[in-house]
């Protein structure tokens, strides 16, 4: 890369290292580290919500998402206006209100310890898996410049923001968070802008081959339980999961306990609702620009450059001939896009000869993607690698190095959020509650950060595997799937007046089982219907138990819900 590209990046992430620790103020007591003195105005917290969600894993797995699949995954958001209203009227003023550092904390004063304890340990897990899939995704980006392997470059990420995190406490990453989302859109925009113009066709041409492609199906209403992207799993699945995620996942929760009150609260979750979707849309728009781009530009037939190499070497003349076909196919796929952008959709014929060259196309790179598996024994799915290979070869001077210095600021904050929230609850929930309750702050903050050195490191040996798992930003939710329907599913019996602390502890219990039974075993179902299935069977399994525990004791309905706590 040129030095121009590298300057770029080393001068905006030494300018966000140095502006956030020097706002990191008032970190010298626990409330201060972990929540910033409840000082935050709601538009730092909204940016900061969003910037949490626009990760690293956006940008490239979102990106490389619209590129091979579409528009389809933005159906995957629109649960979130809805989930963002109820918990602006449940359980955001009340976590606020309540003065608690995690939110797992009111589950004990409503049930019991052992209820707060496995809720929070199940929240540990599927962060800190989360979080390794988030540095696997800058970790991609350096593999790809350099031929590092995986794990060098996931160090490379890693290792520093630990550090800052360290030290930085949730005042620097909110404010790290700001600069983030200005970098990330400003980035966005000008890829956009720059694929428009170097298309050899006109905008609502490129449109139109990308949607006789399949490519602009933003909507699917087939109710198809084994589809990963519906109407129906966004709406209903969608709305479960972001409920969880932004209700009880104490990486969203600990963004807005630090808002002011809980008006800004409030505030800053509807600017996530307004505005996640038109960005996500977006940047799934790119992704589809990019295919489009690849139809006229001689494309990698394995964007994953390290298996390209280990192909190469180990099976030169399969792959040369495979190189030849793949040629081929795209010179006569080329002619038929072009022929369909000037001719408009009413040309069926011309639709029905670009169709069958893409499909030809596909088909080859099938076979390249069988074979780099055989070479290798590794996934071959390369989705995770199309835009770091557009960046680095097609983009001008000076725009590269502005979208990897979004992605490594994205890949930072991001890490850093969820570092801090992993950290607050490994001491808020376990070590303070179990092991020293009486401690004083100045070692409670000495813990906090050597529980966010453990969880990076745990961190990275998940991104090392994650990058071969697929698409990172399903690797991220099919993580979150699998615990935040149960989790949900515990806050809502929270709220029920007569549910008990048995019921709470063993609906747990059932709901993870129940999710494992549909993800490991038969009928599977797409991730998204985990969330549903773990929140029903916990309220289901929780309630029976709870009502034959108040006919034991006599006791009827009347628990007050958010006040009481169970023996």
């Amino acid at each position: 890369m040129h030095w121009i590209n590298w300057a770029i990046v080393v001068g905006y992430l030494l300018y966000v290292v140095v502006d956030g620790l020097r706002r990191a103020k008032g970190t010298h007591n626990i409330e201060g580290y972990f929540l910033a003195n409840r000082s935050l105005p709601w538009w730092a917290v909204g940016l900061s919500v969003m910037a949490t969600q626009m990760s690293a894993v956006t940008m490239i797995g979102t990106t490389g998402q619209g590129a091979t699949d579409g528009l389809r995954f933005v159906q995957f958001y629109f649960g979130l206006p809805i989930a963002m209203v109820i918990l602006g009227v449940t359980l955001v003023p009340f976590l606020h209100g309540a003065k608690v550092y995690t939110a797992y904390e009111f589950l004990e004063r409503r049930f019991d310890a052992r209820t707060r304890s496995l809720t929070s340990f199940l929240f540990l897990v599927s962060r800190g898996m989360s979080c390794g899939a988030i540095i696997s995704a800058p970790g991609i980006v350096f593999s790809a410049i350099f031929g590092w392997p995986l794990a060098w470059s996931v160090a490379l990420i890693g290792i520093p923001t630990v550090i800052y995190t360290m030290f930085g406490g949730v005042q620097a990453v909110t404010w790290a968070d700001v600069k983030q989302m200005v970098l990330i859109v400003g980035a966005l925009v000008v890829i956009v802008i720059f694929l428009l113009v170097q298309l050899p066709v006109s905008p609502d041409g490129a449109l139109r081959v990308a949607g006789t492609a399949g490519r602009l199906q933003a909507f699917d209403f087939s109710f198809d339980l084994t589809k990963q992207y519906t109407f129906w799993s966004g709406i209903l699945g969608g709305t479960f999961l972001m409920l969880s995620y932004f209700g009880t996942d104490q990486s969203q929760v600990q963004r807005y306990l630090t808002a002011r009150s809980v008006d800004e609260a409030r505030s800053s979750l509807l600017m996530s609702a307004y505005w996640k979707i038109p960005l996500q849309a977006l940047i799934l728009l790119m992704g589809v620009l990019i295919y489009v781009y690849y139809l006229f530009q001689p494309a990698p037939l394995l964007f994953n450059p390290a298996h390209e190499r280990r192909v190469r070497e180990a099976q030169p003349a399969a792959y040369l001939a495979l190189e030849d076909r793949y040629r081929e196919a795209g010179e006569t796929r080329r002619v038929a896009a072009a022929a369909l952008a000037e001719t408009g959709a009413a040309d069926v014929v011309g639709a029905r000869v670009f169709l069958a060259g893409d499909s030809a196309v596909q088909a080859v790179r099938t076979e390249a993607l069988a074979l780099a598996g055989q070479v290798t024994s590794e996934p071959t799915r390369d989705v995770n690698y199309v835009m770091p290979s557009f960046v680095l070869n097609h983009l001008p001077l000076g725009m590269a190095g502005l979208f990897i210095a979004a992605v490594m600021a994205a890949a930072m904050s991001s890490i850093a959020a969820e570092l801090n929230s992993l950290s607050t609850a490994t001491v808020i929930d376990f070590y303070r509650r179990w092991m020293r309750p009486e401690a004083t702050d100045a070692h409670f903050l000495g813990v906090s950060k050597v529980a966010t050195g453990f969880w990076g490191l745990f961190a990275c040996f998940v991104a090392i595997r994650a990058g071969s798992l697929g698409s990172l930003i399903e690797v991220v939710n099919r993580f979150g799937s699998f615990f935040y329907g149960s989790i949900l599913g515990v806050f809502i019996l929270a709220m029920i007046p007569g549910a008990r602390a048995a019921g709470a502890f063993w609906g747990l219990i059932a709901g993870m089982s129940a999710v494992a039974a549909v993800t490991f075993g038969l009928p599977q179902v797409a991730f998204l219907w985990h969330n549903i299935i773990g929140a029903v069977a916990v309220v289901v399994v929780g309630m029976l138990i709870s009502s034959i525990g108040n006919r034991e004791s006599g006791i009827g309905n009347r628990d007050s819900g958010f006040v009481t706590r169970d023996s």
